[in-house]
């Protein structure tokens, strides 16, 4: 029997994509704000039959100035927010190391979060998109063989739906 799951996903980056990061380090759910067409975009993109997965570098947390629980509450509640308008997000990966410290393969540019994203649901990076704010996103998606949609930071997301069909 054939899976109902879909190969094909939008991998999204978070700050300045998905929502506003005009303070830069957004780590409490009071500071996050979703960007202009978010959950119509996503709203879209499921019905579109496109598995949802965000990618995003949390230095902030290398830096100390925020921890891992600060963050995971912040996808606690863009996850339960996005689930009012029936969106799922399928996996949130990020990175915790800060430019910093050394070469680090999971952080964007670097392809590795993507890479075990791909692997461990299967997608197919043919028929998968990467949407982010910084050449960085796009590079990291690209390594992974993703197409990439470069967007202005806090812009409205809506403007990605005619490049996705």
């Amino acid at each position: 029997m054939a899976s109902t799951t879909s190969n094909k996903a939008v991998f999204l980056d978070r700050d300045g994509t998905i929502n506003n990061n005009s303070d830069y380090y957004v780590y409490s759910p009071d500071r996050f704000v979703f960007n202009p067409g978010v959950v119509e975009t996503l709203a879209e993109l499921t019905k579109r039959g496109y598995r949802l997965f965000i990618i995003s570098n949390q230095s902030g947390i290398g830096k100390n100035l925020y921890s891992i629980k600060d963050v995971e509450k912040v996808h606690d509640f863009m996850k339960s927010e996005l689930l009012k308008s029936c969106i799922e997000i399928t996996c949130i990966m990020y990175c915790t190391h800060h430019p910093d410290s050394g070469k680090c393969l999971c952080r964007k540019p670097e392809s590795l979060l993507f890479e075990k994203t791909i692997h461990r649901f299967t997608i197919d990076p043919k028929q998968s998109y990467m949407v982010g704010d910084s050449p960085r996103d796009i590079d990291a998606g690209k390594k992974a063989g993703l197409k990439g949609i470069l967007i202005e930071a806090n812009s409205d997301l809506r403007q990605i739906l005619k490049k996705i069909k």
